[in-house]
């Protein structure tokens, strides 16, 4: 089950703008030959302790989603409105259903939404502006 939910918060997030490189596998952005590119990685499952056994878990799964792009390199551009437009973009892709107000993953989870601190790095030393967004899934 967590294999779907990780594929489907990815393929959601494919959606927000035209990634020219993506993968499940996290990789340096150094080693990505085109950009922008986007990645996901699950950073773990919390388990709230219930107050009966036999209660059904309500897991709360962890991803990053990381973005990266090379606008930077041009000197005339500003690196962080690049990686800012993706930001938004991402946003847009994961939020609520219009009518339920709750984004499901296509079914698969009761919620997902972006919660922490998104970190950016604009990219002006190296050119390649970075961002990893944190995001939560509720699983029932």
């Amino acid at each position: 089950m967590r294999e779907e939910i990780v594929e489907a918060l990815f393929q959601l997030a494919l959606t927000a703008t035209t990634f020219n490189t993506s993968g499940r596998r996290l990789q340096l952005w150094s080693k990505v030959a085109s950009f922008p590119a986007l990645f996901i990685q699950s950073t773990g499952t919390h388990y709230p302790p219930r107050d009966m056994r036999g209660l059904p878990p309500k897991r709360a799964i962890t991803a990053e989603l990381w973005v990266y792009t090379d606008v930077g390199k041009d000197p005339n551009t500003n690196p962080e409105a690049a990686l800012n437009d993706i930001i938004d973009a991402i946003e847009v892709a994961l939020a609520p259903h219009a009518v339920t107000n709750v984004q499901t993953l296509g079914g698969l989870v009761s919620h997902a939404w972006i919660e922490g601190e998104i970190e950016q790095f604009p990219g002006v030393l190296d050119g390649i502006a970075k961002a990893i967004i944190p995001v939560k899934i509720l699983v029932p």
